[in-house]
Parts: structure tokens; sequence; C-alpha cells
């Protein structure tokens, strides 16, 4: 049941970007900002941890959950080492999946002769 879940609600928040995707004027990058964004605020007002402790992967593997992540790396941060948490919290707590997309997108471009 858990990876259905994850399924559905993983494919429902991809589904709702679809949408404002396909009826904006918006870039696909400004977009994903913007999600990200939504997933920092969303962990600053408490809504998202419970979505989260619910959805499970459906919600902490989209761009929601990445905003998350760094929100809460900035908050841990703040509480250590004061003002410059700002600064180094986010990507502290996201260096493990920074870096393993790195890591495979360049696996990926070793084995598969990229098109330019």
């Amino acid at each position: 049941m858990e990876y259905l879940l994850a399924f559905l609600v993983g494919g429902a928040i991809c589904a709702i970007v679809q949408v404002v995707m396909d009826s904006t004027k918006l870039q696909p990058g400004n977009i994903m900002v913007g999600i990200v964004c939504l997933g920092a605020v969303l962990g600053a007002v408490g809504i998202y941890e419970p979505f989260k402790e619910w959805a499970g992967a459906g919600a902490s593997v989209p761009l929601l959950g990445f905003g998350n992540t760094l929100f809460q790396g900035v908050k841990e941060d703040i509480n250590t080492n004061g003002f410059m948490g700002v600064f180094t919290g986010g990507l502290t707590n996201a260096a493990a999946g920074i870096t393993g997309a790195l890591i495979f997108g360049y696996i990926a471009s070793v084995i598969f002769k990229p098109k330019l």
C-alpha cells in the first residue's frame, strides 16, 4: 500500500504541475523554482512534515521535498551556527542528493553518448 500511495501522491503532484505548465505562460524554470519555494514555505508553516509522513516517498521525492529539505537544513544550521546557517544549512542538508544527481548524471553521460 505504501508504494501505491507514494505513486498516487507523486503522480498527483506532477499532474498539478503539468496543468500549471500547460495553462500559464510561465517558463518551466520559473515553475520549478516556485515549487521548491512552496516546499520550503509548507515546511515553515508546519504542513509539509505531516504530509510527508502520510505520503512517504510520493511527497519527499518531487521538488516540493527538495524545498522542504533545504528549509530544514537552514533551520537546523541557524540554531547551531546563527545567521551563517542561512547560507550553509540548505546545501549541507541536501548535499547527498545533489552529489548523487551529479555522479549518476556523469555516469549516464559516459555510458550513453549524448548528442549535441
